[in-house]
């Protein structure tokens, strides 16, 4: 019998442990793997105990020069803000401690926004949907300074929409938005006025910011944890700053204003008894008619108007759902799309005042619908790069021509949720990985969700004044995406005008 040799038996020895050592690190990693896994899921379904009343941010107060100009005065101001009983939270605000009040102006209507910064940073304000010149867009060449003011002013020109207004310092606009600078600007016209939709703004026709937030303490946790590519997502949501809201409602139907305020997370939202609302408004306006839903999904920076009926006495809550949205098991995990929070509960009075039915038809939008397209543009998104590019505050990346119509084509290609949206117009959804949008798709956008490997094509029409000079943007509005550098700048120009140089800057 042949005896094996010590060497022999110490390289064996040491085999056998470095397999148990592997085997040991394999199984410690995949351990890790799966807590981790099982841990991204957040859910609050269930548990909430809807004890606040939901705030509604007030309407700003306006006055009117002799020439008709609407005047509005915008403080961004720190503060502290009582989300948690007898905690004070550092937070970021307009005319107040946390988010804004609510702008209004008629269409037609000219209108003028004196804004004033006391942080101790710079910042901007942009008015994102709202069709302007681009030197008023408040983009990051917009920059208000620490103790600055900026007043922009324009026609409104477009029909009757939900809008909002926020920061966009390049590289730090998530952190402004999170901190609670934002705010509503609704834009109203004769014809939306004359449809017997509700109207009463805080009674029947509601604000509904939504946002996902987590604290540390009474601090906001602004962490993002790992495998979070898409950015930070918080494990609770509130409403127009309103943790576990409730809203007492006294009309048959109401008419609730969506806004995907989250800096990441999108949100698909329904009703926990599975009822049907009426889906009347997209980002730019109103659809054609209205589109009966049971659930309604809405990316960063997206608003929907849905008109929810009501029975006396009865209790509904609005919830964000888990997501059906094309993405697969470990992105949807990582990205939110797991999650589910209860996020507003309404109840109902035991007497309701009767509201009219909603009209067959609410209007056409005003958006082209591709077949005057000049040219087709692509957009290829991987992040942080559009079209293997990052953001460069001195670089024209594209330029087009005033009173022309385009057609732009965007691809996710990296497995990572995205979403797009192009300053100063409104656009038609033509088709989604080559189909036919489906109906909560077709209305006035300026801002659409990008599946993983999802291609969408769109159709713009550049309208605004000619600036070879001062550039709008067009970016992802997953907030940690746009501020990592998947943004790029678009110039109108006059037929036969070149780009010029973007105003000196960088963005802080």
């Amino acid at each position: 019998m042949t005896r094996r040799s010590p060497l022999r038996r110490h390289a064996l020895h040491l085999l056998v442990v470095l397999v148990a050592l592997s085997v040991t690190a394999v199984t410690a990693l995949a351990t890790g793997v799966i807590l981790l896994y099982r841990g991204a899921t957040v859910s609050t379904v269930g548990t909430t105990e809807f004890r606040n009343e939901l705030a509604v941010p007030p309407l700003a107060e306006s006055s009117v020069d002799a020439d008709g100009t609407r005047n509005f005065d915008l403080t961004m101001q720190q503060g502290s803000t009582e989300f948690l009983p007898g905690r004070q939270t550092p937070t970021w605000g307009f005319n107040g401690t946390y988010l804004g009040p609510t702008l209004r102006a008629e269409r037609g209507e000219r209108v003028k926004v004196r804004v004033r910064n006391t942080l101790g940073e710079a910042s901007t304000v942009h008015w994102h949907g709202m069709h302007l010149p681009a030197p008023m867009d408040g983009g990051p060449h917009q920059m208000v300074p620490a103790g600055g003011t900026w007043a922009p002013h324009w026609t409104v020109d477009q029909p009757a929409a939900t809008l909002w207004y926020h920061p966009h310092p390049h590289g730090a606009t998530e952190d402004h938005v999170r901190r609670g600078l934002a705010g509503m600007f609704l834009l109203d016209d004769e014809r939306s006025g004359r449809l017997p939709l509700p109207k009463r703004y805080g009674v029947d026709d509601l604000p509904v910011i939504v946002q996902d937030v987590a604290f540390d303490g009474k601090e906001f946790d602004f962490e993002h944890r790992a495998l979070r590519d898409v950015g930070f997502l918080g494990d609770r949501t509130m409403v127009n700053g309103t943790l576990d809201p409730y809203r007492e409602v006294r009309d048959e139907r109401v008419r609730l204003r969506l806004l995907n305020a989250s800096t990441a997370r999108v949100h698909a939202f329904g009703f926990d008894d599975d009822r049907g609302f009426s889906l009347v408004a997209t980002d730019g306006g109103l659809l054609s008619s209205a589109v009966t839903k049971k659930r309604l999904q809405l990316s960063p920076g997206e608003r929907a108007e849905i008109v929810v009926r009501m029975e006396p006495g009865e209790r509904t809550v609005l919830r964000s759902l888990p997501l059906d949205a094309g993405l697969n098991f470990w992105s949807k995990r990582f990205s939110g799309g797991d999650d589910s929070f209860d996020v507003l509960q309404l109840r109902a009075a035991e007497t309701l005042r009767p509201s009219p039915a909603l009209p067959d038809r609410l209007g056409e939008p005003e958006v082209p619908d591709g077949s005057d397209s000049v040219r087709e543009r692509h957009f290829r998104l991987q992040l942080p790069l559009i079209n293997g590019r990052t953001m460069d505050m001195n670089r024209i990346d594209t330029t087009v021509t005033r009173s022309t119509a385009e057609t732009w084509v965007i691809r996710s290609e990296d497995g990572t949720p995205h979403n797009f949206h192009v300053h100063d117009v409104q656009f038609r959804i033509l088709s989604v990985n080559g189909r036919r949008p489906p109906p909560e798709l077709r209305g006035p956008k300026d801002t659409v969700f990008v599946a993983p490997n999802a291609t969408v094509r769109i159709a713009l029409r550049f309208d605004g004044p000619a600036d070879p000079e001062t550039p709008y943007m067009y970016h992802c509005h997953l907030l940690y995406h746009e501020d990592r550098g998947m943004m790029g700048q678009f110039v109108v120009v006059e037929p036969g005008q070149r780009a010029g140089r973007p105003p000196h800057g960088d963005g802080h």
